[in-house]
C-alpha cells in the first residue's frame, strides 16, 4: 500500500523537531551521533512550530519524526495516540481494511497497527518497497542474484499455470515490475477502504502471487505507470525464486545487521511469502539508518551495502506517475525545485515517509497512521523542508 500523501506529514514533521523541552525517548539507535538542529543548519523556530503542529493534531495521526543532517541525528520525537479508542469500532467489522477480523491484516487492531504487538517498531507500509528494491541490489552485488532485470516474469513461473498469458505477459520483465510499468489490470487509485481496491483484494485473498501473476494484461509493459502493490509482491517470490533464500532471511544478514538495526517484524503472506509490498516493521531511527545508506550511494560506515550504480539507477526517473512525480525502482522522486536539489522518497499507506535529500545532507522519517482520512503528506513535508533547511555544508566524509 502506498501513501495516499506522506509528504506533508514529514516535511511539517521535521520543522517542529528542534526546541524540545525534553529529551526524545532513547532507542536502539543510541550508537548514531547526534547534533543540535541549529548546529546543522535547521531553523530552529520553524522546527518549534511544527513539533507544536504535531503534538497538536494539525497534521493528524503523526506518530514519529527523525530528522538527520550530515550522519546526525538532528531530531527525534514521538507522539502518542490510543489507537484502541480511535480505530475501536473499525476493528471489529470485516472491511477491505480489515477482511478477517483477527491477524496482521486487521489495520485497525492496535496489537498489530501501527506497532507490532506493543514494541518500538511501526508499520512501513509501503516503505517496505524500497527496503525489497535495496535487498535486490544487496543481492546483485554479492552475485547471489544473477539474472537479468531484463528477463521476462515468466521465467520464474510454470506459464502452463499461469493464466491470461498474452504476447504482452510475455514480454513483462522485472525491470517494469521494479518501475511499476507491468501492464497488468490493477486499480490501487481508490482508497483502500474501498472493496474495489486490488491490493485490498489481493491482501484478502489466501494466494497473493497468484492473484496477480492471473491478472489479465491492461496495456504494454513499460508503456504506463500503474501503482500495484501486486507487482511488488511478486518481486519477493522472483527474488526466492532466483536466489533460494527468502527477502527477510537477506535483509537481515546483508542489510539489517551491518546497518545496525537489531529490531524489526516482517510480515507473511497466508502462503508463508514475505510481504514485500507492505509487511516491514522498523523504527523510525532505523528507517533513517536505511536513507542514510541511500544518502552515501550504497557505503554504510565505510562498508558497501549496494553499489553505486544500483543507488543511482534505483533513483533515476524510470516511470512518470504524473502531477511532477516520476519513478525509479520502487522509489519516488519528488519534484523538489530549489535550485539542483532532489529528493528521493519512499512512501507508504497512513503517513510513513523517507526523505533522502543528497545535496542538503538531509534524511527525514515520519510514521503515522491516518488512514481512513489520509493527507498529503509526502506534499506538505517536503514544503515544510523548505522553510526548515538552511543552507550548510557537510564535512567531508559526512
Amino acid at each position: 500500500m502506498r501513501a495516499a500523501s506522506s509528504l506533508s506529514l514529514t516535511v511539517g514533521m521535521l520543522a517542529a523537531v528542534l526546541a524540545l523541552v525534553s529529551p526524545p525517548r532513547a532507542t536502539a539507535a543510541d550508537d548514531l551521533p547526534r547534533a543540535a538542529p541549529e548546529s546543522l543548519g535547521l531553523d530552529p523556530a520553524a522546527l518549534k512550530v511544527l513539533d507544536e503542529d504535531l503534538k497538536n493534531g494539525a497534521v493528524p495521526l503523526t506518530d514519529s519524526l527523525v530528522i538527520m543532517r550530515c550522519g546526525s541525528v538532528a531530531f527525534e520525537r514521538t507522539y502518542t495516540h490510543d489507537y484502541g479508542r480511535i480505530y475501536q469500532k473499525e476493528a471489529h467489522e470485516v472491511g477491505p481494511l480489515n477482511p478477517h477480523l483477527t491477524g496482521p491484516y486487521n489495520y485497525f487492531d492496535p496489537d498489530w497497527h501501527p506497532y507490532w504487538h506493543g514494541s518500538s517498531t511501526h508499520s512501513m507500509q509501503s516503505v517496505t518497497k524500497s527496503v525489497t528494491s535495496a535487498t535486490i541490489g544487496a543481492a546483485i552485488l554479492r552475485g547471489d542474484f544473477k539474472a537479468s532485470l531484463d528477463t521476462p516474469v515468466l521465467h520464474w513461473f510454470d506459464a502452463g499455470t499461469v493464466k491470461n498469458v498474452d504476447a504482452r505477459k510475455q514480454r513483462m520483465t522485472l525491470r517494469h515490475l521494479l518501475t511499476m510499468t507491468a501492464g497488468i489490470d490493477w486499480d490501487e487509485d481508490v482508497p483502500y477502504a474501498d472493496p474495489k481496491n486490488s491490493c485490498s483484494l489481493m491482501e484478502a485473498s489466501n494466494d497473493w502471487i497468484g492473484f496477480v501473476i492471473n491478472r489479465p494484461m491492461a496495456t504494454e509493459p513499460g508503456s504506463k505507470f500503474v501503482y500495484s502493490s501486486g507487482v511488488s509482491a511478486v518481486l519477493g517470490y522472483i527474488f526466492r525464486r532466483e536466489t533460494g533464500r527468502d527477502v527477510e532471511d537477506y535483509a537481515r544478514t546483508f542489510l539489517f545487521e551491518p546497518l545496525g538495526i537489531h529490531e524489526y517484524h516482517w510480515k507473511r503472506s497466508p502462503a508463508g511469502e514475505v510481504d514485500t509490498e507492505g509487511g516491514l516493521f522498523l523504527s523510525a531511527t532505523d528507517l533513517a539508518r536505511f536513507g542514510e545508506l541511500y544518502r552515501n550511494l550504497g557505503v554504510w560506515r565505510g562498508q558497501r551495502l549496494l553499489s553505486e550504480e544500483w543507488v543511482r539507477d534505483s533513483v533515476t526517473p524510470r516511470s512518470t506517475p504524473g502531477e511532477g512525480m516520476r519513478y525509479g525502482y520502487q522509489w519516488w522522486l519528488p519534484a523538489y525545485d530549489h535550485g539542483a536539489r532532489r529528493a528521493w522518497a519512499g512512501f507508504g499507506f497512513g503517513g510513513q515517509d523517507v526523505f533522502v535529500m543528497p545535496e542538503d545532507g538531509l534524511v527525514a522519517v515520519t510514521t503515522a497512521w491516518s488512514i481512513l482520512d489520509p493527507k498529503f503528506y509526502d506534499e506538505v513535508v517536503l514544503e515544510k523542508l523548505r522553510t526548515i533547511v538552511r543552507p550548510y555544508s557537510c564535512p567531508a566524509g559526512h
